[in-house]
């Protein structure tokens, strides 16, 4: 895990400040998986770190939520062998597109770069359950450690987790201190 924490912190990517996360709500860190995997070697290091957790699932796709999920998905197939397809926000729900599709048994684990509430790992979830699908794993880089929970007996399996403030908008101490709130998510944008 220390090596891990130290990927991000080298490449800058535990940001500090207010910011408004895809959950609504605010938090005074930002983790910015994307500024680690930039760098192939390490995007490369974190899937076949992330996959050793599901070697013995005999998985045959992973998939991730559109965008941020889609280069874990990628690196952690690589590690498998498997193939990599993400899901994608359309109408604010989570769809398969772009010819992607999941067959009955279809062995799935399911993989984020980071973890907040889980809503949009329970959105694909329920998609390879809807495609009768056998969601065998749930990973992720980072856990934010609000504990998310997830049905089916499902547990998240991540690489880092860091307990970082969460706050309701109308709670916020950081909006009654008048730090100027930055968002850098991808859900508001869509």
């Amino acid at each position: 895990m220390t090596e891990i924490l130290k990927l991000f912190e080298e490449t800058g990517a535990i940001l500090e400040g207010h910011f408004l996360l895809s959950s609504g709500r605010h938090s005074p860190r930002y983790v910015q998986c994307a500024l680690v995997l930039q760098y192939p070697d390490k995007a490369q290091f974190l899937g076949e770190r992330l996959a050793e957790r599901f070697r013995a699932a005999a998985v045959d796709t992973v998939i991730a939520p559109a965008i941020g999920g889609i280069l874990v998905a990628h690196e952690v197939a690589r590690a498998l062998g498997a193939r990599a397809i993400f899901a994608e926000r359309r109408g604010g729900r989570m769809q398969l597109r772009r010819g992607f599709d999941l067959s009955p048994g279809e062995r799935v684990v399911v993989v984020e770069d980071v973890v907040t509430t889980g809503e949009s790992m329970r959105e694909v979830v329920e998609i390879a359950l809807e495609k009768k699908a056998i969601v065998v794993g749930l990973g992720a880089i980072l856990d934010r450690g609000r504990a998310a929970r997830f049905s089916a007996g499902l547990s998240l399996e991540a690489l880092l987790t860091l307990d970082i403030p969460l706050y309701e908008p109308t709670r916020c101490p950081l909006c009654e201190q008048g730090i100027p709130l930055t968002i850098p998510g991808t859900r508001q944008a869509q």
